[in-house]
């Protein structure tokens, strides 16, 4: 150890045994209810350090919402990752999208694929995509209904990738059809 650290050890020591005088010289004859408030602040301390602790990865896991505003136009608030996330009704079934202005198609994951009763073992990887990990083989499908709030797609162009896509994403095919607007860490939709 060096200095500064003993020094700060010192002082530690000397807090803890003042403070541990001051509960000893109030509390001499109920030492039971001191032992009781010491362990309801531990608690309350080992709790409020375990979410603290936590809070980075609950907070990974909560994304903004998207809004529908009274003129008809959707706004999305930017996720504290600094991307942006729209859930789309695909043929009534909710799914997460990342918004990705680079990305040409609608491009779904897997795990997604399969919610909406498209196997991705059966489809006939055609096509080739390059992403930022590499190319991939996509296969193309269509979407019976995409909706957006009140915006409505029948018979929607889609892609699913063979490879490891853990997040779907939304590309200019979809996005093409809104004026989009970023303002105020929005994203702003409208037709």
């Amino acid at each position: 150890m060096d200095g500064e650290t003993l020094t700060r050890v010192g002082y530690l020591a000397i807090i803890m045994v003042a403070l541990g005088g001051w509960v000893i010289v109030e509390f001499r004859h109920r030492m039971g209810q001191a032992l009781r408030m010491a362990l309801a602040w531990g608690l309350i301390f080992v709790g409020v350090m375990a979410g603290f602790g936590l809070w980075s990865d609950i907070r990974q896991n909560i994304q903004p919402i998207q809004e529908i505003t009274a003129n008809g136009s959707v706004e999305v608030p930017r996720a504290e990752d600094g991307h942006y996330y729209l859930t789309l009704k695909i043929d009534g079934t909710p799914v997460g999208f990342m918004v990705d202005t680079g990305a040409s198609g609608l491009v779904l994951a897997g795990a997604d694929a399969s919610r909406l009763g498209i196997d991705p073992g059966s489809l006939q990887y055609l096509g080739e995509a390059s992403t930022a990990n590499g190319v991939v083989r996509t296969a193309r499908v269509t979407l019976p209904l995409v909706e957006l709030g009140p915006f409505r797609n029948e018979r929607f162009p889609a892609y699913v990738t063979e490879g490891d896509l853990s997040q779907s994403l939304l590309g200019m095919d979809y996005l093409g059809q809104f004026r989009m607007e970023f303002a105020g860490g929005k994203l702003i939709l409208r037709q």
